[in-house]
């Protein structure tokens, strides 16, 4: 019985490792993924010689101005507009901010009313925890996208792995283990041919010596 349980929890323990071998690669290749979009959106924006939109983008939230909807550490996706039309009052938008104090940062937050000012579409916004509006007004020129997807908590992985434990404890860590079972496979393997190769000479021998005994005995 005590055998059983110990096989038992060998198993275990091996299939875990195979799920957290497995979600680790896929982690990693949406990491990938994502660094290869940006890549050629520069590459893009670069060959045009001119700023480039991407039809999404991705940020992490890393203030509270938009709580309870949206709250730290959760990822918005957002998709490009192309009409500023296609923005209402009550939409949630990503831009680059003109206000004093938060100037050239990127928020995202509600639009709370919509002007046209010398022809150009400028949206009043404001965070839904925030009492006040923000200062400046966006301009869809300073638009980047409207919010269409949240990831709850995602951006927890993404500052996690950003740090020097996160990276040591999901990337270094799993990568010595994976080269460690290898290794001992390797071993293993070597251990096992070389069994293999002194019984086969040990038949062998055998062999040889009842053959020379059969024809001793026929002379």
């Amino acid at each position: 019985m005590k055998n059983k349980t110990r096989v038992d929890f060998k198993y275990i323990c091996s299939y875990l490792s195979m799920i957290g071998a497995k979600s680790l690669f896929i982690l990693l290749l949406l990491c990938a993924g994502v660094l290869a979009y940006y890549f050629i959106c520069l590459r893009i924006s670069s060959a045009k010689g001119e700023e480039y939109a991407p039809p999404f983008s991705i940020y992490t939230i890393v203030s509270a101005s938009m709580t309870p909807k949206i709250k730290v550490y959760d990822v918005i996706i957002n998709v490009k507009v192309d009409n500023p039309t296609d923005i209402k009052v009550g939409d949630i938008i990503t831009f680059t901010s003109t206000s004093a104090f938060t100037y050239g940062m990127t928020i995202t937050h509600r639009v709370m009313d919509i002007q046209i000012v010398n022809g150009e579409y400028e949206y009043i916004t404001k965070g839904d925890f925030n009492e006040v509006a923000d200062l400046a007004p966006a301009k869809y020129s300073d638009v980047i996208g409207k919010a269409k997807l949240k990831l709850p908590q995602l951006g927890r992985i993404q500052f996690f792995v950003a740090s020097k434990g996160g990276w040591l404890l999901v990337v270094v860590l799993p990568a010595l283990y994976i080269i460690v079972g290898d290794i001992i496979k390797l071993i293993k393997i070597t251990r096992i041919k070389r069994d293999a190769d002194e019984v086969n000479k040990e038949l062998k021998s055998k062999v040889e010596t009842a053959t020379n005994s059969i024809s001793n005995q026929a002379t």
